[in-house]
């Protein structure tokens, strides 16, 4: 029996458990019977022990695993948050000896008796050495690790048709794409050129930002399995003494931490994407260190507009321009009902509007929620992007409660230009109005001229008199008809912020009294 099939039986077997207490959710006798409900409590042990079993069946499942907790098209909330606890540290133990990769490829050109493990991740391990006159730190990829993500990529892949039958139809279109989307992002994370490349192009980007600090890359001793940078501590970001005797508190370093991510990610256009507080720390100096530059992304600068055009979106409650921003991210395909849409979309945003607390999590919640009855996607570059917001409000939460996250990123976009003020945008609105009336109002002097040479010639006949001429008409009903709308504007009006019901009102009030005069005389 071959490796990949041996691994593929004991997949199966592993998720078998899970895979029987999904369907009895579904129908108590797996294919049939009423569906039983579950409580949260019962679905987070079970979202822990999938969790745990991803850990113990190695890195491939354990990156698959992280990708789903920001993918809230296929699994539910409470999994997803379980699923984000992967980030912790995984064991030395787990995976071949690093050693013998820093052997082949650094042997003559570090001492590696003075070697020193720090941390130990998914895919690779960190390490310290002696190097010139002070210490460097070395990542170093788990040995023989290319071959065994391939396996179980392919493990994977082999899966989806069996999970796809069991699944409601929008879980299937996402779960088709997720398999193409996490082979890229984990093999994205195994190219340790591509990451110095990443971390050497953002490092420049902050080069004279005295906020952060991003550590140097010494590319002669960098290799495909190895990366060599500097080594730079702190404290973390999240421990009780993080701040003590510095000059910047937990909620300014909050605040930093989201403003540096969206300088990375809508102005610079590349951007780390894995802010969990294991690899954020704080200096000696008061700067925000940012560790592990493996899963991050470049943004084209369409995605970059498209992004903005989403928050301008929610921003201002424009729904249409919402449906286009969603459509233009490849969330939504291009073909979907847009009336239908544009309804479901609608209503998120009242729902929002009526939160007393809005935070990034709940619109992604949401949003997701709302949509599930389409066929949407998250593509990988918007899933980190998502990903950033969710796991960086989490970890500015933990510095500071009451931290305002959507009021950070508003202030931000405001002062890099990037969305208007309210008044700006309602300029732009009226403007808009405008442009578009023009072509009518360039054509009316050209139909006022034919009207007036049509009735001098006698084509056009104006009726003065009254048709029935039995009856003269009540002469007081014209301040019944304007008595009647000045009532119907002001209803309209008082579902609206602003003063402008109560003269409305008063006007109807006016001709009301005008037309029962008339009446009286």
């Amino acid at each position: 029996m071959s490796g990949f099939v041996r691994r593929y039986l004991l997949v199966v077997f592993r998720f078998l458990p899970f895979a029987v207490a999904f369907l009895r959710d579904r129908h108590r006798l797996l294919l049939f019977g009423p569906g039983r409900q579950v409580d949260e409590d019962r679905h987070r042990r079970r979202a822990e022990r999938i969790r745990d079993t991803m850990l113990e069946l190695g890195p491939a499942f354990i990156k698959v695993g992280q990708v789903l907790s920001t993918r809230p098209d296929i699994v539910p909330p409470t999994y997803a948050e379980v699923f984000g606890t992967l980030q912790d540290e995984v064991p030395e133990a787990t995976g071949g000896d690093p050693q013998t990769v820093l052997r082949e490829e650094l042997g003559d050109d570090l001492d590696l008796s003075t070697l020193e493990p720090i941390a130990g991740g998914s895919l690779a391990f960190v390490y310290t050495v002696a190097y010139r006159d002070g210490r460097i730190a070395l990542k170093v990829r788990r040995p023989g690790v290319e071959a065994v993500v391939e396996r179980d990529l392919r493990v994977i892949r082999g899966l989806i048709p069996l999970v796809a039958p069991v699944l409601e139809e929008r879980q299937r279109y996402s779960v088709r794409n997720a398999a193409d989307d996490f082979e890229e992002i984990i093999l994205d994370e195994l190219d340790f050129d591509r990451e110095r490349e990443i971390m050497a192009e953002i490092g420049e980007n902050f080069a004279d930002d005295d906020r952060v600090v991003v550590p140097d890359v010494y590319g002669d001793l960098s290799s495909e399995r190895v990366l060599a940078m500097e080594y730079l501590t702190g404290r973390k970001i999240t421990d009780d003494d993080a701040f003590d005797g510095l000059d910047v508190d937990a909620h300014e370093m909050a605040t930093r931490i989201i403003e540096v991510y969206l300088e990375m990610g809508l102005v610079d256009g590349v951007f780390h994407a894995d802010p969990h507080p294991g690899n954020l720390a704080v200096t000696g100096t008061g700067r925000l260190l940012i560790y592990d530059f493996g899963m991050s992304e470049r943004l084209p600068a369409t995605v970059q507009e498209d992004i903005v055009g989403l928050y301008r979106a929610l921003v201002r409650r424009d729904v249409d321009s919402l449906v286009d921003a969603l459509i233009a991210l490849d969330v939504l395909e291009a073909s979907v009902d847009r009336v239908e849409v544009r309804r479901v979309l609608g209503l998120v945003i009242e729902n929002l509007a009526g939160r007393s607390e809005v935070t990034w999590r709940l619109i992604v919640a949401e949003l997701t929620s709302m949509l599930r009855d389409f066929p949407f996607r998250i593509p990988p570059d918007v899933m980190l992007l998502v990903r950033v917001g969710t796991v960086g409000e989490g970890v500015c939460r933990q510095l500071d409660p009451e931290f305002d996250f959507l009021a950070v990123v508003r202030s931000f976009l405001l002062d890099r230009g990037l969305i208007e003020s309210e008044l700006e945008a309602l300029l732009d609105e009226s403007w808009g109005d405008v442009q578009r009336s023009i072509p009518a109002l360039a054509r009316l002097p050209a139909r006022v001229d034919r009207t007036l040479s049509r009735l001098e010639r006698g084509e056009l006949v104006v009726r003065t008199e009254p048709v029935d001429t039995r009856a003269a008409g009540d002469p007081a009903l014209g301040y019944a008809v304007l008595a009647g709308a000045a009532l119907v504007a002001t209803a309209i009006l008082a579902l609206q912020e602003g003063p402008y019901q109560m003269p409305v009102g008063l006007l109807a009030a006016v001709f009301l009294l005008a037309y029962l005069a008339r009446r009286r005389r």
